[in-house]
């Protein structure tokens, strides 16, 4: 092995994906969500039980929010240490992909598919998030990869060098999986249950490893989730798990918060957020040509029931959010590594349709960031075209526009070119290093031109309220939409009345301090029917009002 290329992942991935992180304010739900789980955990001193709003929060397991509740512990409350957890995964999580690609095929593959993964749109943002799903997602595969090569060992593969007992991939895959039950729930052993069942029916219902196999990779994982589940029950009794399973369950079975869609919403998501990968896995779908050895072609047959294995199921469940289909990234990459491969070393040809594809899919991307910054400030203009009256409100927000933010467009549009006339001169390898490598900085430069504007009209005059409000000992609530930012930025602390729960007490009860209530501006009329709340101001589709102390 060349060390030297998994440092300089990880040197790669330290350079793109740390910096910036505090840049903007958290988004409303998950980020600012989660981010106010793990303020609290440190204000309770409470690791054990999860918190929000200091009430108990069942839908999620601890195991994140340990990650940030040491990052604020480290750095301080804030953006950064909230984001910095799933940046230090993708230092991890590059070079993983470079090793795991060398001991299947060589360096040159290893340094691709770590590289597909680096120039995918949706993988790259996730990295400078604050959400769950990259160690979430990390733990499955890293799970089911162990499960694999004890398979693997088990039955004599030749090819690759395993120099371990099998049972010692086998526990090390169960307890991984188990880590991910513990970041985001047993979803994560579902998924890797899945996926070995399908493998099952597609070896012809053969017992490719014993249930006692089976059991020992459940038993690892147990162990692990029993740190949390096990501690829970003994310590507080069965409600908190009862109600979290419960929740699990409603997840899969209802739309989450109104998030529908349309059945094949996944699939758009994955061939439009992962560009350009997505355009060279859907060539591993139809025939390749074989693999030189066992490992390859049983790695492709995993890689490829895993992928879907996830995108049926997530497209099945009823709530349809964006980082739901997000395991597929690794089974996505790895196959469009695959192809770049092929085509690379002369075993097959860069299709017209996929050439098309990428001219196609790349332009929208070329458009958008293109179109931004020449539509945008003239947003007044487009406030009559829209019904929606927070909408319109949002539109009214003061953003600087320099012009300066279509060098992303411009950029991309010259990569792509650049991309395919190197590869027409002959120099395949080097054209998609230059298209991965630059798609990782069209992805910085376009979250620098235009994360922080999109911020500017979504949320931040909310935000910047309840900022303003942090330092005083009031109530702050929102009405009309679920948030979690006034919790986080108006730095709400353990309240001592448990009347604080209860809004009417709050818009019309004997209050003991003053009550600020923020509300979008077709809801605002609601609020008439309490004479005492007056309106304090309105800025870009949000309405704030405040209640006096009456005692």
């Amino acid at each position: 092995m060349k060390p030297r290329y998994a440092l300089y992942f990880a040197l790669l991935a330290l350079l793109f994906y740390v910096p910036g992180l505090g840049g903007v304010h958290l988004f409303d739900w998950d980020e600012v969500n989660f981010a106010e789980i793990s303020r609290e955990m440190l204000l309770l001193g409470e690791y054990g039980r999860v918190y929000v709003n200091f009430l108990p929060f069942w839908e999620k397991p601890p195991f994140f929010f340990w990650l940030q509740s040491l990052g604020m512990h480290l750095f301080g409350v804030g953006e950064f240490a909230a984001r910095l957890p799933n940046a230090l995964c993708g230092v991890l999580t590059l070079p993983l992909l470079f090793r795991m690609g060398r001991q299947l095929y060589d360096d040159r593959f290893g340094i691709l598919w770590a590289g597909t993964y680096f120039g995918a749109v949706l993988p790259f943002l996730y990295f400078k998030s604050g959400i769950i799903d990259p160690w979430f997602n990390l733990f499955i595969f890293l799970g089911l990869y162990f499960f694999i090569l004890f398979y693997w060992k088990k039955e004599g593969f030749t090819g690759m060098a395993l120099t371990r007992n099998p049972w010692v991939y086998l526990f090390f895959g169960g307890f991984i999986v188990g880590m991910g039950v513990l970041t985001k729930g047993p979803v994560a052993f579902l998924i890797a249950a899945l996926t070995m069942g399908v493998y099952w029916v597609y070896s012809r219902f053969r017992w490719y490893a014993g249930v006692q196999h089976f059991l020992v990779f459940t038993v690892a994982a147990t162990l692990v989730t029993l740190t949390w589940y096990g501690l829970e029950t003994l310590k507080n009794g069965p409600w908190f798990i009862y109600e979290f399973n419960k929740y699990q369950y409603r997840l899969f079975s209802t739309p989450d918060a109104g998030h529908k869609g349309f059945p094949g919403y996944h699939f758009v998501v994955l061939l439009v957020g992962c560009f350009p990968a997505s355009v060279f896995a859907l060539r591993a779908f139809f025939r390749l040509p074989a693999e030189a050895t066992e490992q390859q072609a049983d790695f492709r047959r995993w890689m490829k029931m895993l992928f879907w294995v996830v995108l049926l199921l997530f497209s099945v469940v009823q709530s349809k959010i964006v980082h739901y289909s997000s395991m597929c990234y690794f089974p996505l990459t790895y196959l469009g590594a695959l192809v770049a491969y092929r085509i690379i070393r002369g075993e097959m040809t860069f299709a017209p349709w996929m050439q098309l594809m990428i001219v196609l899919l790349g332009g929208v991307y070329v458009a958008a960031t293109l179109a931004l910054p020449l539509v945008m400030p003239h947003a007044e203009q487009l406030k009559g075209m829209l019904k929606d009256p927070f909408a319109q409100g949002n539109l009214e927000a003061d953003v600087h526009w320099s012009g300066l933010e279509i060098l992303a467009g411009v950029f991309l549009m010259a990569l792509l070119l650049w991309f395919f006339w190197t590869y027409h001169q002959g120099k395949k390898e080097q054209a998609f290093w230059r298209l991965y490598g630059g798609m990782g900085v069209f992805i910085m430069l376009t979250l620098v031109f235009f994360i922080g504007r999109v911020e500017s009209y979504s949320q931040r005059a909310a935000v910047e309220f309840f900022q303003s409000k942090s330092t005083e000992d009031a109530y702050l609530i929102t009405h009309g939409y679920k948030s979690y930012v006034h919790l986080f930025y108006g730095n709400k602390q353990k309240p001592d009345n448990p009347d604080s729960y209860n809004k009417e007490w709050l818009l019309r009860g004997p209050v003991d301090k003053d009550v600020y209530v923020c509300t979008k501006v077709h809801r605002a009329a609601d609020l008439a029917v309490y004479p005492e709340l007056k309106e304090i101001g309105r800025k870009n589709g949000f309405v704030f009002f405040k209640r006096e102390a009456t005692k």
